[in-house]
């Protein structure tokens, strides 16, 4: 089931949130910049102030009573190229890799919202940008994330739809 999220989820988005995080940007192991960074952006009160924001739109995805995804757009992010929105955030508990749950918060947000939409994954991140070019964004630029002062690339890829 995919619905809106509630301020009682955000406990709950916040420990997905280091767990997809730490699995997919950790590799290596743990260090302190990873550790501070994840621990201080990844917190109830984070998610609250998100929720409270009219710009943003977060989806979770539950089965059963568990969260095992959710999606955050923001409506009023923009990129030189394309235009539309972007969506800040989607993660999925690596458990239910190849079940959908991505591909259907994707669905969630563009119903709402419409096309075009853009978003950013490190350019190590196999995994996601696999799943986006199967399902047909396209890079479109380049990012950078700045993880106290260590900048890590990130492709830029648009979706306006097939």
């Amino acid at each position: 089931m995919i619905r809106k999220a509630l301020q009682s989820d955000c406990l709950n988005l916040a420990a997905l949130s280091l767990q997809v995080w730490l699995h997919t940007y950790a590799t290596k192991g743990i260090r302190s910049q990873k550790s501070q960074y994840a621990l201080s952006t990844f917190t109830e009160e984070y998610f609250m102030k998100l929720l409270e924001r009219e710009y943003i739109d977060v989806r979770v995805f539950e089965e059963g009573a568990h969260l095992i995804g959710f999606i955050v757009a923001d409506l009023n992010s923009k990129f030189e190229r394309p235009s539309g929105y972007e969506i800040v955030t989607l993660y999925v508990s690596q458990h239910f890799y190849g079940k959908g749950v991505g591909r259907q918060l994707l669905k969630e947000i563009e119903n709402a919202h419409g096309l075009p939409f853009w978003l950013s994954t490190c350019v190590n991140n196999h995994d996601a940008i696999g799943f986006y070019d199967k399902l047909g964004f396209n890079i479109v630029g380049e990012l950078n994330f700045n993880l106290e002062g260590e900048l890590h690339r990130n492709h830029v890829f648009a979706y306006a739809g097939t």
